[in-house]
């Protein structure tokens, strides 16, 4: 995806072993070790663990689940990266979703001030999202990646293959962040992303359709536009100064959903950012002139394939209390990213509380 191999690359792997091989030798690290959470040990170490390049490297592993994305894991990674002898030039290797890539990032950010790390992310959502642009961090007090650094990692390896071991609601979550980017895109990316059905991506009872390999295919070409989208944006402002805010497109509303999810029944976190592209889009409608018929295509789509978050009134007032927590915000003032068109990013736009109000009204009965 970048003609130089240096921090920061995203590479989209034909094969794993020789490209984590060359990662590996370019850290030049004393000491290195792979992150993985339960699932991931079961299901995607196995694919890499008898790769000559990660002989002699130290297991550390986590529970699953976001629920898990917390400082007890964090300080289980720091203790298991004391215990097993890490030093300040040793590696990380995160082997995972977007909780560990997240998590294991913040870890090797932060032991000894610092050591290098390379994402490998396994599912749809860590490779369009999370594994890509240096954000890490973990839940805290209840809210959604409420600690965290700016860290890049080495390098971000996609190996599309992992998408295979993938259910529905994983390859929908990821899904999810793809449809963000197609909107803050072009017309032409975003329609694409609304004619495809991902469901087909998910693998058959009967292994080897050539339906289902195709869709993986189309899936894959679609996934490397996606990623570019949000390179592109990264490398222009790394640190959400400016237009990086663009990718916070549906996480304002979709946070607080997010984090409301995980008091009671969590939810993954593109099925959150799919709820707040509803409300959002509803209030690009409102406020910055966003067609209202783009806007019905989406919210159709977004219907059919992901549902709705049970929410009533009475949740209202909690969500715009999670809100005002969002990191966007200036001065206590919610801070949201809307659309005038599609491609048409509008950063830095605020709301009532009438406002946010309606646009949750409309998530429910629209």
């Amino acid at each position: 995806m970048m003609k130089a191999k240096d921090k920061g690359d995203v590479i989209m792997v034909t094969d794993l072993e020789r490209e984590l091989g060359e990662a590996i030798g370019a850290c030049k690290a004393d000491r290195f070790f792979v992150l993985t959470d339960e699932t991931t040990l079961s299901l995607c170490l196995p694919v890499v663990k008898d790769f000559g390049c990660l002989s002699g490297a130290g297991m550390i592993t986590i529970p699953a689940g976001d629920t898990n994305k917390s400082l007890e894991s964090v300080c289980h990674v720091w203790s298991e990266l004391q215990r097993l002898g890490a030093t300040r030039h040793s590696l990380m290797i995160n082997l995972g979703g977007g909780m560990v890539t997240d998590l294991g990032g913040f870890a090797a950010s932060t032991f000894k001030r610092g050591i290098q790390y390379i994402n490998i992310p396994t599912t749809l959502l860590s490779m369009v999202d999370a594994s890509v642009g240096g954000k890490t961090g973990f839940n805290f007090g209840g809210l959604k990646n409420e600690i965290g650094v700016f860290s890049i990692p080495r390098r971000v390896l996609l190996d599309t293959t992992f998408l295979r071991t993938l259910d529905r609601e994983n390859i929908l979550s990821g899904y999810a962040e793809m449809l963000k980017h197609g909107l803050i895109s072009d017309d032409e990316t975003w329609a694409e992303l609304l004619n495809f059905c991902p469901e087909d991506c998910v693998a058959p009872a009967a292994p080897g359709s050539l339906a289902h390999l195709e869709s993986l295919r189309h899936l894959q070409q679609m996934l490397a536009r996606s990623v570019a989208v949000k390179q592109r944006i990264v490398e222009e402002d790394p640190t959400e100064h400016g237009i990086r805010k663009a990718l916070n497109l549906g996480h304002t509303i979709g946070h607080a959903f997010e984090s409301l999810a995980m008091q009671r029944n969590p939810i993954l976190h593109g099925y959150a950012v799919a709820y707040g592209l509803v409300c959002e889009l509803y209030l690009s409608v409102m406020k910055t002139g966003f067609p209202v018929d783009r806007m019905r295509q989406t919210v159709s789509f977004i219907h059919e394939n992901y549902g709705r978050m049970p929410i009533t009134c009475d949740d209202y007032p909690l969500l715009l209390e999670l809100m005002t927590h969002d990191k966007k915000n200036t001065a206590g003032t919610i801070n949201f990213t809307l659309l005038g068109a599609i491609g048409d990013i509008r950063i830095d736009q605020t709301a009532t509380k009438e406002e946010i109000t309606e646009a949750l009204d409309f998530y429910r009965e629209g």
